[in-house]
């Protein structure tokens, strides 16, 4: 990635004179199988701007997974940038939406006392669960049937594909707009991409000029970001040559470990990542943090994801933190008697 950065072209992207991001761009398009791509600096970024070029004509609301990242974790920005009201739908399955779910949240009446439904927004993977591609494929005809928008928060999606879930293609043709990440498991310093119709683009274009989000020299953003595409996932739209089933390995391994300590896990591991239940355990996540920090391992409580630069020190070093926390089984019981797990 150094390499293509000290290669790349230094002209000016908001003209589109860079030819190192919009040969990137024009990339990206043809990779996911749509018309057009724009370079923003983050998911964040990506999805606000896509959701604003989507939602144009309010009242209006996004319904999406009652943990998503667009509702939790983007500082209410859909609220802000697009007036929009949020419908957190809550999956049956604990896991995932299907399509039963969005039917019965989405808003489809004709009710002038509530704001409709317009887009839904889906994330995958959420929490490294993947949502599979034929109850991705129902929503989508569900949504066209009723003249709803869809967004994909595809930060990860390429660990879905990775999976064997289904090509980006096939995903990507399910959705009007998708953020995709590149500095998450790809490993890239910086950088996401929104993909969708050309007419879109063209505003999602404008929409990140006015906050701010063009980029002059974004030659030495987008030349990484290839990068990171080709090597870490693969130059196919299946990932073909790419690094990230190596992660979902490491995963298993991680999973293994803790499970045949005596540990349990939130959800089952599919991809990248491994949701530790620390109450089912007594095991506070401070403790956690502490003993990890303590081991040479940086720890986000009990969510453990892994990326392809995982050394195997590393592995050998989270073994020493598993045998720490787990090591007090009389503890561990006594402390089930008196707390049960909310996630259980």
């Amino acid at each position: 990635m150094l390499k293509a950065i000290a290669q790349s072209t230094l002209m000016d992207d908001v003209y589109q004179e860079d030819s190192t991001t919009t040969d990137f761009e024009k990339f990206m398009a043809n990779l996911t199988g749509k018309e057009d791509s724009l370079l923003v600096m983050s998911g964040t970024m990506g999805n606000q701007i896509a959701l604003r070029s989507l939602l144009t004509h309010p009242p209006h609301a996004i319904l999406c997974h009652h943990q998503s990242h667009i509702l939790k974790s983007e500082a209410g920005g859909c609220s802000s940038m697009s007036q929009a009201h949020m419908q957190p739908c809550v999956p049956a399955n604990r896991q995932y939406l299907t399509l039963e779910d969005v039917k019965r949240d989405a808003d489809t009446r004709s009710n002038i006392h509530i704001a409709p439904t317009r887009v839904i927004s889906l994330e995958n993977t959420l929490a490294g669960v993947i949502t599979p591609l034929e109850e991705v494929r129902q929503i989508s005809a569900f949504a066209r049937t009723n003249n709803i928008k869809m967004h994909l928060d595809g930060a990860r999606i390429w660990e879905a594909v990775a999976a064997g879930a289904g090509s980006l293609i096939d995903y990507l043709e399910c959705f009007d707009t998708a953020q995709m990440c590149f500095s998450k498991g790809l490993a890239a310093p910086i950088g996401s991409i929104i993909v969708g119709p050309k007419k879109t683009l063209e505003h999602c274009r404008w929409v990140r000029k006015s906050i701010g989000g063009g980029i002059r020299q974004a030659g030495i953003i987008s030349s990484a970001a290839r990068v990171a595409v080709e090597e870490n996932f693969g130059k196919g739209p299946n990932g073909e040559g790419g690094r990230l089933r190596e992660t979902h390995e490491k995963a298993k391994s991680i999973e293994k470990m803790w499970v045949g300590r005596g540990g349990a896990t939130l959800r089952p591991v599919e991809t990248n990542m491994v949701c530790l239940d620390l109450p089912y355990s007594g095991i506070t996540v401070d403790e956690a943090i502490r003993v990890g920090r303590e081991e040479g391992i940086k720890l986000f409580g009990g969510r453990i994801v892994v990326h392809c630069q995982i050394a195997d020190e590393a592995m050998i070093r989270l073994e020493r933190v598993f045998d720490r926390l787990l090591s007090s089984k009389e503890k561990r019981s006594e402390v089930i008697q008196e707390v049960e797990s909310v996630y259980r």
